[in-house]
C-alpha cells in the first residue's frame, strides 16, 4: 500500500429513497448514526457531475470506527435508474458484506422487521458462516460470522 499511497477506504455510498428506513435498518445491524446532512448547490454537484443537486445524507459508522455507509436520498435531481432487485451476478456495485458476531439471531431480528433471507445461511468450510439477505428498500446485504472467534 505504501508503494501505491492507498491510505484506507472512508465510506461505501448507498442511495435509498428512505433515509428513516434505512437509518433503522443499518442501526439494528449495529451502525451507528454518525450525523445527517443537507448537501446542496453546484459546488456538490460539480464532484458527483450531476450539477446544480440537493442531497440529504446519513452517515453510519461501524463499532470499530473505522467504516462508514453513505446514505443518501437524492431530492434533485430525481434517480434514473434502480438496482436494489438485481441479483448478486449483475454488473456493477451490488453489496455491502459486514462481519457479525451471530449470525443467526440478527438474521432472525432482521426477518421480523420485513428482511428476506436470499438463499440460506452456509457454511464456508469451518472459517464462516454466510448469507445474503434483502434489507429495507430491498437492499442486497451479505453477513458473516467468523466461526472459532466466539
Amino acid at each position: 500500500m505504501a508503494q501505491n499511497k492507498l491510505l484506507r477506504m472512508d465510506n461505501m455510498g448507498i442511495v435509498v429513497e428512505s433515509l428513516d428506513d434505512a437509518i433503522s435498518f443499518f442501526t439494528e445491524i449495529g451502525l451507528k448514526l454518525e450525523g445527517r446532512a443537507m448537501i446542496e448547490g453546484e459546488w456538490a454537484g460539480s464532484v458527483t457531475g450531476l450539477g446544480d443537486q440537493s442531497v440529504e445524507i446519513a452517515m453510519m459508522v461501524t463499532p470499530d470506527g473505522h467504516s462508514r455507509l453513505e446514505l443518501s436520498r437524492f431530492l434533485t435531481p430525481k434517480t434514473i435508474s434502480d438496482h436494489r432487485t438485481a441479483p448478486v451476478n449483475s454488473l456493477g456495485y451490488l453489496r455491502v458484506m459486514f462481519t457479525v458476531e451471530d449470525i443467526d439471531e440478527l438474521v432472525a431480528r432482521l426477518i421480523k422487521k420485513g428482511a428476506q433471507l436470499v438463499g440460506e445461511v452456509v457454511k464456508y468450510g469451518e472459517s464462516y458462516k454466510l448469507c445474503y439477505i434483502r434489507g429495507t428498500e430491498g437492499l442486497l446485504i451479505g453477513l458473516a460470522e467468523e466461526l472459532g472467534k466466539k
